[in-house]
């Protein structure tokens, strides 16, 4: 027998998801389809738990670190230790539990690694990922309108793809275990469940298929833990596309048998049995929403893939971002705002990014949410010129911009309030709301919004570029393409102080000679 490979030859992950705890070890690099050295799963009722009491019960946290401890022990069977896992994560429904602090201060004491819950737009990611290798497989979707629909525990999420590029993306409170617990008062079976369940969905579903009213969707790409598991009772064996009339018929039969008999027919535990039919009939109700006859599920392990993408989710690919970006210029478009005024300050901003990252130290993801606030940050005009700066911030957090969690979406609608009027303030409830390091990560991004703004005062993108120079205690920006900067140092008068007082740094405007 071959000894096991290094630790450094080794990467696991570890997914703490609503009905199981899963572990993955790869070899570092390896590709999705390269059969792993081990894949562990072990069920676990935590969604039961969150949807049913609000909290995670003592019992399933302990169950959590057993299972935990176990894939602990399985990695040093492999000579490897805990180092070798690049990531611990939980599902995102955790947030909505009250203890959800306590239970991930349980697992570090008790086993010493570090979970971090998925958020949405984590979440997005990892759908995206999923998606890109269905473009991959599927050309079709490279040209036809596809909706991609992610049934989740909690939540479903639904992506628009037009030539393989998303133009929409929307998520709605509509997922398998938060809808298996409402139903759990129903005490009824059969076909008297499913008109109980389909009744419950029905608004979301119905809100789903109103968003996309004007869309004529041709394929409809389905994601989940349940669906894909089920796949093998849907399609045939290498085929990923189906009817929507087999979908309906074990939909049906999965209706009609008892817990038990739907453990052992699909060779489920009884957590993940739990979610089948609502997992069913939710993508059941998408195709008719849009009277689909055909419908795809992935060929690939829903668990496998998330856990392979894990370690690259967080890691922002030029064509990510390049969609994230997008899906700001369509909500940009929405609210009517200028959109050569919009992503000209994006322009300038980047720059101004760029050339000053010795001062402000942000990351490649900062870099990402200052380019969005900039394409939004005038799309409160819509609602009214007097204040817009307060509009386009209520705007953009109440919105969903694909690729971005909650975090980052109040980050973006801080910093586009802070590019006029007052900088950051503690008064300010939203901004008091963020952490330290997140409050000055929202100043750094307003001071450079602000200046790029005040750069682009004329709205006629007369500043083709800029050139920085830091000396002293002074930033020098020479405007390129301008012989005569004095509506720009007006501006900047204002603009500029958040800057100041950020970067200690006085602005000097210098014409183009």
């Amino acid at each position: 027998m071959d000894a096991a490979p290094t630790s450094p030859d080794l990467s696991a992950t570890i997914h703490i998801g609503a009905s199981s705890v899963s572990m993955l070890v790869t070899n570092a690099g390896s590709e999705e389809s390269a059969p792993p050295l081990e894949f562990l799963e072990q069920p676990l009722p935590l969604a039961r738990d969150i949807f049913r009491r609000g909290k995670v019960q003592r019992s399933t946290t302990e169950r959590t670190v057993q299972i935990l401890n176990g894939y602990l022990d399985t990695l040093k069977e492999l000579g490897v230790g805990p180092e070798v896992v690049a990531r611990a994560v939980t599902t995102n429904i955790l947030s909505e539990a009250s203890n959800s602090e306590v239970f991930l201060n349980r697992l570090y004491i008790a086993c010493g690694l570090r979970a971090e819950v998925l958020d949405d737009g984590e979440m997005t990611r990892l759908i995206y990922l999923k998606t890109r290798r269905r473009l991959r497989d599927t050309p079709s979707m490279k040209k036809r309108t596809t909706l991609v629909v992610h049934v989740g525990p909690g939540n479903t999420r639904a992506l628009l793809f037009k030539k393989g590029r998303i133009v929409r993306y929307t998520s709605y409170r509509l997922g398998t275990y938060r809808t298996a617990e409402a139903l759990e008062t129903a005490s009824a079976e059969g076909a008297v469940l499913v008109r109980v369940l389909r009744e419950h969905i029905r608004g979301q579903i119905n809100q789903l298929q109103y968003e996309f009213r004007d869309e004529t969707i041709e394929d409809l790409v389905v994601i989940g833990y349940e669906i894909q598991l089920l796949a093998p009772f849907l399609t045939k064996a290498g085929d990923t596309k189906l009817s929507a009339k087999s979908l309906r018929s074990l939909a049906a039969e999965a209706a009609a048998l008892t817990e038990d008999e739907r453990v052992r027919r699909y060779q489920l535990d009884y957590h993940t049995a739990e979610g089948v039919l609502p997992a069913l009939e939710i993508n059941l109700a998408v195709a008719e929403a849009f009277a689909l006859k055909t419908l795809r599920i992935p060929g690939s392990d829903y668990e496998r893939g998330l856990l392979h993408d894990l370690p690259v989710s967080t890691s922002l690919t030029a064509r990510f971002q390049a969609e994230v970006v997008r899906s700001a210029k369509i909500l940009a478009r929405k609210y009517q705002a200028d959109d050569r005024h919009g992503r000209h300050v994006a322009f300038l901003s980047k720059r101004l990014f760029d050339e000053t990252q010795d001062l402000h130290e942000l990351a490649t993801h900062d870099a990402l949410l200052l380019d969005v606030a900039a394409t939004l940050h005038e799309t409160g005009g819509y609602i009214s010129p007097k204040a817009h700066h307060k509009h386009s911030q209520y705007i953009v957090q109440n919105s969903e911009i694909f690729g971005l969690g909650r975090l980052d979406i109040q980050i973006v609608a801080l910093v586009a309030r802070y590019h006029r009027q007052s900088g950051p303030r503690t008064t300010h409830p939203a901004y008091r709301a963020l952490d330290t390091v997140d409050r000055i990560r929202v100043a750094k991004l307003a001071s450079l919004l602000r200046v790029a703004d005040a750069l682009e005062r004329t709205h006629s993108q007369r500043v083709r570029d800029i050139e920085v120079r830091v000396t002293g205690e002074r930033i020098y920006l020479t405007l390129v393409g301008v012989s005569d900067a004095a509506v720009e140092r007006l501006a900047m008068q204002s603009k500029g102080t958040t800057f100041e007082e950020t970067f200690g740094l006085a602005i000097i405007l210098k014409d183009q000679a």
